[in-house]
């Protein structure tokens, strides 16, 4: 899976617990009809893949959703989820109009030749 558009905010690396774990986070703003901001989250030696990316850059990361449960003191089950990145790249901005396939010269269509009265009945349906 993959979430694209503007970098909004990438957070300091993180560390945890004496083994040390490492956890940083970025916030990407969808460009769609109704932008989303979206967190996620690099672990580890992910974590290095930010240093090159500032606000304001469109990128593309590649992301797993992750799940887990948690029961709390009181027996209670509760579930939380995580989008976690392992791949960030730098989008370029197309030029408008550079998608589109170009247009062939107008010289480059034929007539249709004759066409009579009869043929429309050729048709299978």
């Amino acid at each position: 899976m993959e979430v694209q558009g503007r970098i909004k905010m990438v957070g300091e690396t993180q560390t945890f617990g004496s083994n040390g774990f490492r956890k940083r986070e970025i916030v990407v703003t969808t460009e769609e009809q109704y932008p989303q901001h979206i967190m996620v989250e690099f672990v580890q030696d992910k974590t290095d893949l930010l240093n090159n990316y500032q606000v304001g850059q469109q990128v593309k990361i590649n992301i797993n959703l992750r799940g887990r449960e948690w029961v709390n003191p009181q027996g209670e089950t509760k579930y939380f989820n995580s989008i976690q990145g392992w791949r960030i790249e730098t989008v370029q901005s197309e030029a408008s109009g550079d998608s589109m396939p170009p247009v062939p010269p107008a010289d480059a269509f034929e007539p249709a030749g004759d066409l009579k009265e009869d043929d429309h009945d050729d048709l299978p349906f």
